[in-house]
């Protein structure tokens, strides 16, 4: 009797020793499972690298694009913002769009002249200059940053043979507006130039001289820092870098970093093709013309519709342009003389006119030299064969519509027959068309006589006999 209960002692203690030893045993597993948890939490993720790519011109569109990525990628928490480039300069508002919009950026900035081959010339070589890191691909320059019809209209004047005891980097017979621009532009490279610790001096003779450099001597005479065959090998150089952006000290972990590529948006890509000056003109043409035919055609809306959003969209494109506004004067002349030739008898002299005024416009219409931002010759010459067959065309579609008899309204009764109502000496009553009119006569009437209209007088008709010539 007595063994019983020590039985059952024994078995209670040994069913505690294995929830005992059950116990450790998980308490163990959750503790090495929240420490893996704790050191995985505190190790962060590598932030990514954007990739910027710009090709071509300095546009609207590609200053749109840049300003936007740089935005972008500072607000998804990038390390590094590399903007791979390959231009042969632009625009100067689109220009500085850009490197305001680097030096403003807290994520550094790295300019890299990729692939081999390409370059960055002109207004690449200030963005080089402004950004934080200037990276180049072997077989690349950069260079050539004169500026080129920056807001001036109207061709350069001739350079005279200079002074034997002036400079070589002086220009020869330059007016007081090129010189502006020229130490204007000197400034603005010397300036990024200091603020980036780069060969100022080169900077100024890139802009007074137009000089170029390849990688190697970029890198060199410290104009670029480093020289880098691909991204990868460049993100490997610039590792364990610190760099100062926006007044704060970062240090680059970019040995392996993720890379996101950015492409243009839906906006970037409209932009590129109506800032596009051969596009703008097409499409204002496009517009006017549209207009035109809606309103010498009332009723067809669909070439009114079009029009309106043609010209809309062209002159969108204009206002991002530099524009010359006598050129643009010269268009809206032309366009006008060409309308008015349409409804006033001037036997062509008002659309040759406007044609001619037309053709000097759009030679004058983008006031810039740059390269790709010119309106060429042979779409000039198109243009203007088609607002002369446009309006050979329609002039000859309203010449048949005035030649044509009046079928309706008062004027319609004019040659037309009636019968006279009743015998009258000179006035008196006629049926016309089904309806009573008072008519006028120069000759007695007689009832059932046939008579023709020669003319109306308010509500009085003058007539005569049907056989007699009217």
């Amino acid at each position: 009797m007595t063994l019983a209960p020590i039985r059952d002692w024994l078995a209670r203690v040994r069913w505690l020793a294995l929830g005992h030893a059950l116990g450790l045993t998980l308490l163990a597993m959750t503790g090495a499972h929240a420490q893996s948890a704790s050191s995985a939490s505190t190790a962060p993720a590598v932030p990514p690298v954007y990739v910027i790519p710009i090709r071509g011109a300095i546009s609207p569109a590609s200053a749109s694009f840049a300003v936007h990525g740089i935005e972008q990628a500072s607000k998804h928490g990038a390390q590094l913002i590399v903007i791979e480039m390959d231009t042969p300069g632009g625009l100067d508002k689109s220009m500085r769009d850009i490197i305001q919009a680097i030096i403003a950026s807290p994520v550094p900035v790295a300019t890299y002249v990729y692939p081999g081959g390409a370059r960055a010339a002109s207004a690449g070589t200030y963005i080089l200059y402004a950004s934080h890191i200037a990276a180049m691909a072997p077989g690349t320059n950069l260079g050539a940053a004169s500026p080129v019809a920056i807001g001036i209209g109207g061709p350069k004047p001739e350079a005279g043979p200079a002074p034997a005891s002036a400079p070589s980097s002086a220009p020869a017979a330059e007016d007081t507006m090129t010189r502006k621009q020229m130490h204007d532009a000197s400034a603005y490279i010397r300036g990024l130039a200091q603020l980036r610790h780069r060969n100022a001096d080169w900077g100024e003779r890139a802009v007074k001289e137009a000089v170029s450099l390849s990688a190697d001597e970029a890198v060199a005479q410290h104009v670029a820092d480093l020289i880098a065959a691909d991204l990868p090998v460049l993100l490997r150089q610039v590792d364990g870098k610190r760099i100062e952006a926006a007044g704060a000290m970062r240090t680059l972990h970019t040995a392996g970093a993720p890379v996101v590529t950015l492409e243009p948006d839906w906006r970037s890509r409209l932009l590129a093709v109506i800032t596009d000056p051969s596009v703008a003109l097409i499409l204002m043409m496009i517009g006017i013309y549209g207009l035109i035919f809606e309103f010498s055609t009332p009723g067809m809306v669909v070439p009114g519709i079009a029009g309106a959003i043609c010209l809309l969209l062209g002159l969108f494109a204009l206002q991002m342009l530099p524009v010359n506004y006598a050129g643009l004067a010269l268009i809206a002349l032309g366009v006008g003389c060409m309308t008015a030739e349409l409804f006033l008898p001037t036997f062509g002299a008002l659309g040759v006119g406007g044609i001619i005024a037309f053709a000097f416009g759009a030679v004058m219409l983008i006031d810039t030299d740059v390269p790709g931002f010119g309106v060429p010759l042979s779409l000039i010459a198109t243009l203007s064969t088609v607002s002369a067959v446009f309006l050979f065309g329609m002039s000859m579609v309203l010449l048949r519509a005035r030649r044509r008899p009046v079928v309706s309204g008062a004027d319609a009764l004019v040659g037309s027959i009636g019968v006279v109502i009743d015998d009258a000496p000179a006035d008196g009553w006629a049926t016309v068309h089904g309806e009573q009119w008072r008519i006028h006569s120069a000759a007695p009437l007689v009832r059932g006589q046939r008579v023709r209209v020669t003319a109306r007088r308010g509500l009085v008709l003058d007539v005569t006999t049907a056989g007699d010539p009217s």
